[in-house]
Parts: structure tokens; sequence; C-alpha cells
């Protein structure tokens, strides 16, 4: 029985993006199996309205209650199920707490955290929203909006989280094309004090951008000198991140 499973699982598999639809006698040699059993599969997948079989060429190709599954699947997904064991990675090769940052409006959602266990941690948390011009994080997000938005989040009074936060808008701009030029953003004690951050931001599929990743640490640890060697998991990590938003068509708005 369970050898009959796994091959109905393999004749399903065989419907790809690439190739969506098959002629059974097609199939059935494509697969080197006997006729007669692949046939028997398809009719209970077509029974069961997993396969269509088109009444006119006779192909076979897939059939709504997959995608019936499929919604369901989607609907159930886990945010931190799919994007948690990225950032543990990346926390776990660096050493320093890794962020998923969205974008959500004109402000900032920190959406998960990995830290590092018996080491200094700081303020930010899961679920806590922050202004788009204050430290690395937010800035690589920004950086990728419209002029009309950066404008809408900068051309404002802002408010100084501490010494370092860049308030001025000219600076800032400044700061945003750099981010834009290189990829990446840096802050230092900008919204915490004595921490220091790279982030990079990420996309959609629409080359939107939806959030950042950052890794974070205190500067007595993470000091500058150590930022080059954290830029390459940093970037295997966004990488990991866009697979994933894209693949699951993830929207955070």
């Amino acid at each position: 029985m369970l050898k009959t499973l796994n091959l109905s699982i393999a004749v399903l598999k065989m419907f790809t993006k690439e190739k969506p639809t098959w002629g059974g006698r097609e199939l059935a040699m494509e697969m080197n199996i006997n006729h007669t059993n692949l046939y028997r599969i398809l009719e209970t997948f077509e029974n069961n309205g997993f396969i269509t079989k088109d009444p006119i060429t006779k192909k076979y190709s897939l059939g709504i209650a997959l995608w019936e599954i499929g919604m369901n699947m989607y609907d159930s997904l886990n945010i931190d199920q799919l994007c948690l064991p990225t950032l543990e990675k990346l926390k776990d090769t660096t050493g320093e707490t890794a962020i998923f940052t969205v974008l959500h409006g004109l402000e900032a959602l920190t959406l998960l955290k990995a830290e590092p266990l018996n080491k200094v941690k700081f303020s930010v948390s899961k679920g806590s929203r922050t202004p788009l011009y204050v430290g690395a994080s937010y800035r690589s997000m920004l950086a990728y909006l419209s002029e009309e938005q950066i404008s809408q989040v900068i051309d404002v009074p802002l408010v100084a989280y501490t010494t370092n936060t860049l308030t001025d808008a000219t600076k800032i701009r400044a700061e945003l094309a750099a981010i834009r030029e290189c990829g990446y953003a840096t802050s230092n004690s900008e919204y915490t004090v004595d921490v220091l951050a790279l982030a990079m931001p990420v996309f959609n599929s629409e080359e939107q951008v939806v959030g950042s990743i950052t890794v974070s640490g205190p500067t007595y640890r993470f000091t500058k000198q150590r930022m080059p060697e954290v830029l390459q998991p940093l970037t295997a990590a966004k990488h990991e991140i866009e697979g994933i938003i894209r693949k699951y068509h993830l929207n955070f708005n």
C-alpha cells in the first residue's frame, strides 16, 4: 500500500509549472511505469478532484481540490515558522541579535527577533513600532520609498531618541542616498544608546521594499571593525527571507 501511495505522490509531482499537462501514455513512458497502474491512479485522483481530464485533448492537469488544499495551507502559514530559522542561523553565525522588521504604512514594526543566550540584550522588542528615520533597520526601508513618502517622514519636526539620532532632513537624505548606493544601512546609538546596527532592505517579487533584516549588538562587542565579517551572512539571510516572501506571496500589510 505504501508503495502505491509513494507512486501516486510521484505522479502528482510530475505536474509542474514547466510541464502542467500530461497525456496518460506520455506520463507512463516518462515515469517508466505500467500504463494500467498509472490510469488507475489518475482515475482515482480525477474522481476526487485532484486531477482533471480535458474532454477534447484527453490530457490531464491538476484539479481544484489541490488548489483548495493549497489555500488552506496558505491561510495557516505561520510567519515565525517560516522566517525564524533564518534569523536563528544569522544569530548563531554572528553571535549578535538578528531582527526582522516590516514596513507598516510609514512606520516600522519589529516582527521577529532572535537573541543570543547569556549575552547583553537591548530594548527593541517584538511588536514594537518605530519611526522610519531613526536607525539602520528603519532607514534601510525608508531609502527605497518614494520621495513623497520620504518627505512625509522627515520634513517634519523629528524626535531625538539619543544624542546620536539624526534629525536633520538634509543629513537624512544624504544618508538615504548612501544606503541606495551600497545596499545597506548602519547606525550607532541612534535609537538605543551603545548599540550598533547593520541592516539591509528586504524586497518582494515586485521589487517593493517590505521590510529589513538587521544584525545588532552592544558597541563594546559589535564594533565597526566586525561589520565586514557580518555583511556576508546578513546578505545570505536577506536573500533567504526574500525567497520566502516571494514563494508564499507574503503581505505584511
